[in-house]
């Protein structure tokens, strides 16, 4: 029996060559190359496997797929499924996610539930709690380039760990499909792979396995597999990279349901998420804007085992006429700008969304201060097209039509590509007298 696959030329049970664009003669050539004959043959030569053994798996493999089909198919010609197997069209979104039961129980915390603290820089955040579950079991291990290098990875996220852990900070080539497949396969066996892709934009390099594999498979698997993977990328906007090493991924990673998208905007947040992730079994991307690996924030003294639930936005700051949805570094700029917006009449509440992917958005959260302020606005650094600004809008305009005064406004940077040239890309990259202005305009329903 012949099965699918174009890199042969077998379509169904039909060859190739049948359709006439590849002849009968590299069709053979190419089978005699199929893993499936080639293989086999290579354990028989390093006697690995006697000929009869392979015979019999061959056989079996054909009885199963047999069996299989008798099971499954009714009528002659086993064209038909059998009625009884077809699936429930009500669970077509079903298995897309997990249910959520490994998350029972964890005792979520916010910053009121503590008392003594101290000062952490984000990257040392970062190595501090991947540490942690680093210390629990040797399920938990790091891929990716460099991190194995300069004692704690090129920008010290994994600082002191490839010391402490030998062998579990592994260095990887610069072929991101590579290893982002290995820990799609890691998890899928039961491990919990936590991968860096240095910058956001080779995630395009490896989008077969992040979005064709990892994002779908619990999916196309009925459910019945987990995908415990963490990923967490460096958006390294303003540093002079160039347009293939700044880019910002969210709207991306947006795009594919099977991801929790989360981006702490400081430390605190980084280890609370950061432990309900790896507490998850779906796949969550971190994202880590570079401009705040070097801030340093307040955290718990001596706790690195605290959970902040996904899809809990927070409130930074309590205002009357404008909502601000933020995220990331972004949050604390425009914190930096109240006072010049108090200053020209516009009193804004500010709303840290932390978990930033569609289907975990913190509508309560939402919803409570647009029934205060009637107006709101988006406010991310992603250049316009891969900004998630405008599905946030739509979604807030679904759920709260009637507490809107006017549509809600989006703020991004240009829609292009971040210049080498660090006078162009600061002019690309949305700036503090645009979002002043935009603000402004909006809290006095002047936007559109």
């Amino acid at each position: 029996m012949l099965v699918g696959c174009a890199g042969v030329g077998v379509f169904g049970d039909q060859p190739g060559s049948a359709y006439g664009y590849r002849d009968r003669e590299e069709e053979a050539a190419r089978l005699e190359k199929d893993p499936v004959q080639s293989f086999p043959h290579t354990l028989v030569q390093y006697d690995i496997l006697k000929d009869k053994e392979v015979e019999r798996i061959q056989k079996l493999a054909q009885e199963t797929v047999q069996q299989a089909l008798q099971f499954c198919t009714v009528g002659d010609d086993h064209s038909r499924v059998r009625e009884e197997l077809w699936p429930d069209p009500d669970t077509a979104d079903s298995g897309m996610r997990s249910d959520g039961k490994e998350l029972e129980g964890l005792g979520y915390s916010e910053r009121e539930d503590f008392h003594e603290f101290q000062e952490m820089k984000y990257s040392d955040a970062i190595a501090a709690v991947t540490g942690r579950w680093m210390e629990k079991g040797d399920k938990v291990v790091v891929f990716g380039e460099e991190t194995a290098n300069f004692g704690g990875g090129a920008y010290g996220t994994t600082k002191g760990l490839p010391d402490r852990f030998p062998g579990r900070i592994i260095n990887t080539p610069i072929s991101e499909a590579g290893f982002v497949g290995i820990t799609c396969g890691a998890a899928m066996s039961g491990m919990r792979p936590v991968v860096e892709i240095m910058f956001p934009d080779f995630t395009l390099v490896a989008a077969d396995q992040a979005f064709n594999q990892i994002a779908k498979a619990r999916h196309m698997y009925g459910g019945t597999t987990d995908l415990p993977l963490v990923a967490r990328t460096r958006i390294a906007t303003d540093c002079g990279y160039g347009g293939q090493h700044s880019m910002d991924p969210i709207g991306l990673y947006a795009l594919f349901a099977g991801w929790r998208i989360i981006a702490p905007s400081d430390a605190f947040d980084y280890i609370g998420l950061f432990n309900t992730a790896m507490q998850s079994l779906d796949p969550v991307i971190f994202l880590e804007h570079h401009s705040l690996y070097t801030k340093r924030f307040q955290v718990p003294k001596e706790n690195l085992d605290y959970f902040i639930p996904f899809g809990r936005a927070r409130v930074t700051k309590e205002g009357e006429d404008l909502t601000v949805l933020t995220y990331s570094s972004m949050t604390g700029r425009v914190e930096a700008l109240v006072e010049q917006l108090v200053a020209q009449g516009i009193s804004v509440e500010i709303i840290d969304l932390r978990t930033v992917d569609l289907i975990s958005l913190d509508y309560e959260t939402i919803g409570a201060s647009l029934k205060k302020t009637g107006a709101i606005a988006v406010v991310e650094e992603a250049a316009g097209g891969q900004a998630i600004g405008e599905r946030i809008a739509a979604e807030v305009t679904r759920h709260f039509f009637n507490e809107l005064d006017d549509p809600p406004a989006c703020l991004t940077s240009k829609n292009v590509p971040n210049s080498v040239s660090r006078i162009l890309e600061a002019a690309a990259i949305l700036g503090e007298e645009e979002i002043v202005e935009g603000l402004d305009r909006i809290g006095k329903r002047n936007w559109y």
